[in-house]
């Protein structure tokens, strides 16, 4: 006869870490008050910050007036333009420089991996805009061509470390069974390193290429005609009681719009390859005992 069972009906228990904790009612009380005063300073303070730009006559119509006529409007989207194009340039180089030197890094030869080291370490540390200076004033550079060097070297350099980054933080045994298996190293990075540590180095490469396209506002310092560029000259040589801050007010959330792009671009992107048949994890049956073998007479 079968004895009735005495286990007492498991209850759903919230779900602990070692590192955090799922909090209490009391807890959650507490942090909706935070949220709650946090987001009333905040809208506090850009209530005073409206205050004081309608105060001190921001937003009167004489000031606002230039951006209605067509030469203004013009030499904005060209000063876009230019923005765009040093970017897109710069992007595509800092890509390649980096994906150059984080092979260098990654080689087994000393010679090449410490003058990829050198390099990388050299570029990283000296400022963009000292670079882009040097190769403008001192080898007599086109500004466009500066402002790309300048920000190549230093993007570049980073990138590499990126990269090298997330090649390393793939197993071990991903790069040792793919050994096995008598693949060369090219075909071990190209096939198994690189594609499974791209989800680690995505977000870091587009923060860096977010850098780049606000870095390339340094160009209006060598007189690259960019968007910063074309925002200074419609605050500073029109007489219309130098409209700075609505010059301001409408770069910047272009610039903010643009980096916001690229990070909807870059989620997109990751979304899109966690959807690919190529990077699904596949789920492995559990392990079952295997048939006796022939003559096996163990029980």
């Amino acid at each position: 006869m079968t004895a009735p069972s005495t286990t007492a009906p498991s209850t759903t228990a919230p779900s602990t870490t070692a590192l955090y904790d799922v909090p209490g009612p009391h807890t959650r009380r507490r942090h909706r008050i935070y949220a709650l005063a946090g987001t009333a300073v905040l809208l506090a303070l850009l209530g005073w910050v409206v205050y004081l730009l309608v105060h001190t006559g921001q937003f009167a119509y004489r000031k606002w007036m230039p951006f209605e006529y067509k030469g203004i409007q013009e030499l904005l989207l060209n000063g876009l333009a230019g923005t765009l194009k040093a970017f897109g340039i710069a992007a595509v180089l800092s890509l390649a420089l980096g994906g150059v030197l984080a092979a260098g890094r990654l080689s087994e030869h000393r010679p090449v991996r410490w003058v990829a080291t050198l390099l990388v370490e050299f570029f990283r540390a000296m400022p963009v805009l000292v670079m882009i200076f040097f190769v403008f004033v001192a080898l007599k550079v086109q500004p466009l061509p500066a402002l790309v060097t300048g920000l190549t070297l230093y993007n570049g350099s980073v990138l590499a470390e990126v990269f090298r980054a997330g090649v390393n933080s793939v197993d071990r045994g991903q790069r040792e069974a793919a050994y096995s298996l008598g693949l060369r190293k090219t075909q071990v990075m190209a096939s198994v390193l690189v594609p499974q540590g791209v989800r680690a180095m995505l977000p870091a490469i587009i923060s860096q290429l977010v850098v780049a396209l606000k870095d390339t506002s340094l160009g209006f310092l060598i007189t690259y005609e960019e968007f910063l560029h074309a925002g200074k000259l419609i605050a500073s040589n029109l007489d219309y009681d130098l409209p700075f801050i609505p010059v301001v007010m409408v770069i910047s959330p272009i610039y903010i719009g643009m980096c916001m792009l690229l990070s909807w671009f870059a989620n997109w992107v990751a979304k899109r390859e966690r959807r690919s048949v190529k990077t699904r994890q596949v789920e492995v049956a559990a392990a079952e005992p295997a048939a006796p073998m022939p003559g096996d007479t163990r029980g």
